[in-house]
C-alpha cells in the first residue's frame, strides 16, 4: 500500500505494576480540559523515561485510556481521572485504545531495520530543509545582488 493511511485504532487490556515513582506517565483530557475536539476522553500525554509505563512498553503517548480497573473514564473531569489513578492500587488494569498510526509509503518492513514511516519523516525533513535554504539564498541575492561589500 502506498501513500498515507491510518491504521484502525485497537482496544488493548493489560495490567501495569506501579513503580517507585508511580505509573510513569502523565494524562491530559477530561470534560473540563478537552484534549481532542468533541472528545472528553483521557489521553496519555507523556511517558516518563525509565518509569513503569516506559519499562513495560505497551502504553504509548497519544493512547486513549478507556478504563482503569474496570471503571470507565467517560464523562470525568481531569481531576477525577487523576484521583482514580492515584487510588488505583499497586497493580492497575488498563483498557486503552491505541492511537492510530500514520503510515507513509509501503507498509512492509525494511531489511536495514528502519521503518518506512521513519524514512518518510526524514525525507520530509530533508525537503523542508532544502526549501528553507533555497528561500534564504534567494532572499539574500535579492537584497545583495552584487555580493557582500567590504573594504577592498
Amino acid at each position: 500500500m502506498n501513500g498515507s493511511a491510518h491504521s484502525a485504532p485497537s482496544d488493548v487490556e493489560f495490567t501495569l505494576k506501579r513503580g517507585p515513582a508511580g505509573l510513569g506517565f502523565n494524562i491530559v483530557g477530561g470534560v473540563d480540559q478537552q484534549y481532542m475536539m468533541n472528545d472528553s476522553g483521557i489521553y496519555v500525554a507523556k511517558i516518563k523515561e525509565n518509569g513503569a509505563a516506559a519499562l513495560d512498553g505497551r502504553l504509548q503517548e497519544g493512547d486513549k485510556i478507556l478504563a482503569i480497573n474496570g471503571r470507565k473514564l467517560d464523562n470525568l473531569s481531569h481531576g477525577a481521572a487523576v484521583e482514580l489513578f492515584r487510588s488505583a492500587g499497586e497493580d492497575v488494569h488498563l483498557c486503552i485504545q491505541q492511537r492510530p498510526v500514520l503510515q507513509n509509503g509501503p507498509t512492509s518492513s525494511r531489511a536495514d531495520g528502519e521503518s518506512s514511516s521513519a524514512l518518510g519523516t526524514w525525507t520530509l525533513f530533508a525537503v523542508v530543509t532544502l526549501a528553507v535554504v533555497t528561500a534564504s539564498f534567494i532572499s539574500y541575492k535579492r537584497f545583495h545582488p552584487r555580493g557582500p561589500r567590504g573594504p577592498f
